[in-house]
């Protein structure tokens, strides 16, 4: 079961991400949007975190942490938006829908392994 779920539409974000964190010891799984990010969380319920990108196709990553929020009853999963947004408006948004934390991009590793690992309840 994954520890964390990468959503992003990058194919090249979403490799970055997850093999980072592969290797410094989080079981990984990863979603191309929204949508398919709800089916994997469905599928694993192992799932602690989710880091997200904001803007992706077919579903963008607030609207899958209000799903996440509403329609899925998930209250226990933490979500961390990872953007290249550093709007006000959005953030406000993410914390009104409970998302836990806000990254602007880029990606840099070493900072969130500990945050990580306590949101995930490693540490």
């Amino acid at each position: 079961m994954a520890h964390i779920l990468v959503v992003d539409d990058s194919s090249t974000m979403r490799e970055i991400v997850a093999s980072f964190l592969s290797k410094n010891g989080f079981e990984v799984a990863v979603a191309t949007d929204g949508r398919d990010g709800l089916h994997q969380l469905q599928k694993d319920p192992g799932i602690r975190l989710v880091v997200s990108d904001v803007n992706m196709p077919n579903m963008d990553g607030l609207t899958m942490a209000e799903k996440i929020r509403s329609e899925l009853g998930n209250k226990q999963v933490r979500i961390v938006m990872l953007t290249t947004e550093d709007n006000q408006t959005m953030r406000e948004r993410g914390k009104a829908i409970g998302v836990t934390g806000w990254i602007v991009k880029p990606f840099k590793g070493e900072a969130v392994l500990g945050p990580f690992r306590k949101l995930c309840g490693m540490a």
